[in-house]
């Protein structure tokens, strides 16, 4: 998984409106790219809408927010629609971003092991560097640690 100070990896893959979006379309913003499990599950829908809500603030700020998860552009169109979310979120049903970011892996609930997404933001800045890695992050309150690292 890349870390604070690494290039972020480059990556290309289109939203939920089919349009395609690159890293190299930033170029010189700031850029919140979270990843996250799943399209309107419970933990996932809290992140988003967290970000929703706060995406004024965010904007205000500089900041672009892109998600991504595996799922197809198809899911991801329901789940913006579903909860008016204004952010693109970008389909990786081959896990080529995920794998890159290295946010895909094993996972281990109640004792179970399985293979998913690590919900996990990177704080990408202007030049294409990554400035913070949130893992774990708070759903409930993300725009407000990303915003808290952008500092005064």
């Amino acid at each position: 998984m890349p870390d604070a100070g690494d290039a972020a990896p480059a990556f290309e893959a289109v939203d939920q409106s089919r349009k395609t979006h690159r890293l190299s379309d930033y170029s010189g913003r700031k850029v919140a790219l979270f990843f996250y499990p799943k399209d309107d599950t419970p933990v996932c829908t809290k992140q988003a809408c967290n970000l929703r809500d706060n995406y004024v603030a965010l904007q205000r700020h500089g900041v672009v927010v892109l998600g991504v998860s595996p799922d197809d552009v198809a899911s991801h169109d329901e789940f913006a629609g579903k909860f008016d979310l204004p952010f693109p979120l970008l389909a990786d049903p081959s896990r080529t971003i995920l794998e890159s970011y290295g946010v895909w892996g094993e996972k281990n609930l109640y004792g179970r092991k399985f293979m998913g997404v690590k919900r996990t933001t990177f704080l990408i800045a202007e030049d294409g560097t990554i400035r913070k890695v949130f893992r774990r992050p708070k759903v409930r309150a993300h725009a407000e640690e990303i915003l808290a690292a952008l500092g005064p």
